[in-house]
């Protein structure tokens, strides 16, 4: 006859109740409506990294109406979308120290105003609009938005040889970096 070792009915308990407990927590984590997102590339010698919350179109129109024309915009959501160079860039012909800064954007119809400020780590909205003073501001510039090639459900930012490009719903907004 062999002999088992006897069985600790407390430990055993424990054991079960760590199992349901982590299978309830698993399976009541619902994804984020807008998760965190990174785009990362090269221009030139330059690595770039942007970081923002990716929200989703969800069958609702978003320029103009979820994102206002005329006002400023965290260019993402959650936190304001932060914008990271190793090196100094040429943003639109104008000059880029190597660094890390916000990224704010003024939607408009025929033409947008991107902003890079100096102050990172801010949630992207307060009671009166985007959250970022204007006094840190370190580049501004206006781009032209175009329709893009084709719908964009959740909100993504692209970094080409050329620069990035904010893609969402039907449209690209392209931003030239050298």
């Amino acid at each position: 006859m062999m002999n088992t070792p006897k069985k600790n009915p407390l430990l055993l308990t424990l054991l079960f109740l760590l199992t349901m407990t982590a299978q309830v927590f698993a399976q009541g984590a619902k994804p984020k409506a807008s998760p965190a997102a990174t785009a990362t590339g090269k221009v030139g010698a330059a690595t770039i990294t942007i970081a923002y919350s990716s929200p989703s179109v969800k069958g609702r129109t978003i320029w103009g109406e979820l994102v206002p024309y005329g006002k400023a915009w965290r260019a993402g959501a959650n936190e304001a979308t932060t914008f990271t160079t190793d090196k100094d860039i040429k943003v639109e012909g104008k000059t880029l120290k190597a660094g890390k800064y916000s990224v704010f954007m003024v939607p408009g119809e025929q033409q947008w105003q991107v902003i890079f400020n100096s102050q990172t780590g801010q949630w992207g909205t307060n009671r009166q609009g985007a959250n970022f003073d204007p006094a840190n501001n370190v580049l501004t510039m206006n781009v032209k938005p175009r329709k893009s090639a084709q719908m964009t459900e959740s909100l993504k930012y692209e970094i080409t040889p050329k620069g990035f490009s904010l893609l969402w719903e039907n449209l690209e907004v392209p931003v030239a970096i050298k």
